[in-house]
């Protein structure tokens, strides 16, 4: 993926698997503490910003693992992604709190957890129980991370939104 940031960015922010090991093992070397977070970030909204920032507080790096398109719609059902994988991953690229993105094709996100080995691992609060933990988060904990859930922005999901669309409201 060729997705780069505007003028006065901090260069590539789109990258493969490859260079986003790379770049966790030079942030890893600076003593920089690296968030990961994966979703799908269809039809960003405030409460994925709001998300983002917060994940991006618990470090000094965010890298956000991205559904593909396959994958989202896997996981998401017909019709999804609404929007291509290389525009969200522009989009992400373009919020402050972002560092890095690199795409995945699987339904989780474990084999990228596994690969990055991040110090800290961010889901939703609409993930911190038992019956609903991501299986990421044993991945994490296994390579070392530690797993941290972030405050759930309810009503302002991407699903949500798109009823309000349907419906004209």
């Amino acid at each position: 993926m060729d997705v780069k940031l505007g003028a006065g960015s901090r260069g590539q922010c789109a990258v493969d698997l490859a260079a986003a090991i790379d770049l966790r093992e030079r942030w890893a070397r600076d003593g920089e503490r690296v968030v990961l977070t994966n979703g799908c970030f269809d039809l960003l909204h405030v409460g994925h910003t709001r998300y983002l920032a917060r994940a991006r507080a618990l470090g000094d790096r965010l890298i956000v693992a991205l559904n593909d398109d396959a994958s989202a719609r896997l996981l998401k059902g017909p019709g999804r992604p609404v929007v291509p994988a290389k525009e969200r991953a522009e989009l992400l690229c373009a919020l402050r709190d972002v560092d890095a993105v690199v795409l995945f094709g699987e339904p989780t996100a474990e084999g990228v957890v596994a690969d990055l080995a991040p110090d800290v691992y961010v889901k939703g609060g609409d993930y911190d129980d038992r019956a609903n933990r991501p299986p990421e988060a044993d991945v994490a904990e296994a390579a070392g991370g530690v797993v941290r859930f972030v405050p759930y922005v309810r009503g302002r999901s991407t699903s949500e939104l798109i009823e309000r669309i349907r419906r004209g409201a």
